[in-house]
């Protein structure tokens, strides 16, 4: 009789779902643009703006895009983790808007599983208990300057 019970709590331990972490942060865009790496990789000549924050004069719309980056968050913690993939993400895009032509990322919006969040001031970041990721979605432009 032992012997099924313990056979019954291994396969019902065994069936239940696994429970992952996810921990939402929304992460100040400002704080990432003042990471001394963002000083250092961000060359200035990409301008980014969030949606619903103020943006000059868009003369031209260049395409769309997502950037999707992961760091292994072991080791880091969850708020320097967002930061760095948020600055991951950043930096893919500002070489495919040099490859384009265009100054700016207009209309930047976090696209976690493809649900947009419009924030003009933070960017959302999922930590897990291994990886740590953000994804953005964006305008490719040519803006005055």
């Amino acid at each position: 009789m032992k012997k099924i019970i313990a056979l019954a709590v291994l396969a019902a331990g065994l069936s239940a779902p696994a429970l992952a972490r996810d921990t939402v942060l929304n992460i100040p865009l400002a704080d990432v643009l003042a990471m001394p790496e963002a000083q250092k990789e961000l060359d200035g000549s990409v301008k980014f703006f969030l949606a619903g924050q103020k943006t000059p004069k868009v003369l031209q719309k260049l395409g769309d895009d997502v950037s999707n980056q992961k760091t292994n968050g072991v080791g880091k913690s969850d708020e320097f983790g967002c930061k760095w993939a948020a600055l991951s993400a950043l930096l893919a895009f500002q070489r495919t808007a040099k490859q384009k032509g265009a100054n700016a990322v207009v209309d930047l919006v976090s696209y976690y599983k493809r649900d947009e969040t419009r924030s003009d001031s933070t960017v959302e970041c999922h930590a897990g208990a291994i990886v740590i990721g953000v994804t953005l979605k964006g305008s490719y432009a040519k803006i005055p300057g």
